[in-house]
């Protein structure tokens, strides 16, 4: 079992960052994926950055290129999203998954644990 919290989200204006942080518990961290998650009201939950365990590889959903950064310190048991330069259709609750395993995933279903959520709201 591992165990995500979410934390960082928040009320900012357009052009603005913020930084996400996802604490894991429980199983050795260093043994999963990860992914942030992003849904926004009305609309379906869609993968917004991936890493595999190592750090090596990443994925960025087209939206966010240049402007999202995702990292993790396998020491600190958390990965991070790094926001700069927001906009307003950026507003949602973002999510942490993990899968375990080594190679990321674009797939939902292939994610085993889930955080709350947090909410990013960005004003225009």
């Amino acid at each position: 079992q591992v165990q995500l919290v979410e934390s960082g989200g928040g009320l900012v204006q357009a052009g603005g960052s913020l930084r996400l942080s996802c604490a894991a518990s429980g199983r050795t961290f260093s043994s999963y994926a990860m992914g942030w998650f992003r849904q926004a009201p009305g609309k379906e939950r869609e993968l917004v950055v991936a890493i595999s365990w190592s750090g090596g590889y990443t994925y960025y959903t087209n939206s966010v290129k240049g402007r999202f950064t995702i990292s993790r310190d396998n020491a600190k048991n958390t990965v991070y999203l790094q926001m700069n330069s927001l906009k307003p259709e950026d507003t949602a609750v973002y999510y942490c998954a993990a899968k375990l395993g080594a190679t990321m995933t674009i797939h939902q279903f292939e994610y085993d644990y889930w955080g709350q959520g947090t909410q990013v709201t960005v004003s225009s």
